[in-house]
């Protein structure tokens, strides 16, 4: 699970964890969240994800971090966008209109970077971390996160003996107890996702099912 691993998974174009079309949960659940007009939006470990595109398209500032070059010029050039590069003590960035992807390391983020970040979008990001990278991710990124920062999370449960990861189980209790002391959170749906995903069949997985968690960060 070191950096290599990762780049290697898109050097070799291992990348399952990407989907080809928005995530519906975004659709149905992001609007809940109020945000104004022109707020930005983290997005860690984004890879070449379709949900920044519709982030953006609903008037927000998306700010994502990858980790693999290879990810963020396939984003895009898949889009036909041409970004301004720049570079910062964070990694390099690239620009185009109100997408901004900083290629780099998600760790090395602080609280100076994240400062203006009104929501959080977590989709692949905790559960692609195993149990002590995840509590290195909530103490560290999310610590970052402002005072009112508002967040949707998407995560993944099994029986994690069955099946190694990544993506990982990230049970309800875990969520809990890892976000409770600086967020307030609640459970927005649950659902049985097995049947459409044969290749945690393959692997002996006998349950599996996605969780969407609407985050609020106290004062």
């Amino acid at each position: 699970m070191d950096h290599e691993f990762w780049l290697q998974r898109w050097r070799e174009g291992r990348i399952g964890f990407h989907q080809d079309a928005v995530t519906p949960w975004l659709r149905e659940y992001w609007p809940g969240l109020g945000l104004p007009a022109g707020s930005q939006v983290f997005v860690p470990l984004a890879g070449k994800s379709l949900d920044l595109v519709w982030l953006a398209a609903q008037g927000h500032h998306v700010l994502g971090v990858e980790l693999s070059p290879l990810a963020v010029e396939q984003f895009f050039a898949g889009h036909a966008l041409a970004p301004q590069l720049s570079e910062s003590r964070y990694g390099r960035h690239y620009r185009a209109g109100n997408l901004e992807l900083i290629c780099g390391d998600a760790f090395g983020l602080d609280d100076e970077v994240l400062a203006g970040c009104a929501a959080v979008y977590d989709r692949a990001a905790m559960i692609a971390l195993p149990p002590p990278l995840r509590e290195r991710y909530v103490d560290g990124l999310y610590a970052c996160l402002p005072s009112g920062c508002r967040g949707l999370l998407i995560t993944l449960e099994y029986p994690q003996a069955q099946k190694h990861g990544p993506p990982f189980s990230v049970p309800e209790a875990e969520v809990h107890g890892r976000l409770d002391r600086d967020w307030q959170v609640t459970a927005l749906a649950r659902r049985d996702i097995l049947a459409d995903q044969p290749g945690f069949v393959a692997e002996g997985v006998t349950a599996l099912e996605t969780v969407a968690y609407r985050l609020d960060r106290r004062a």
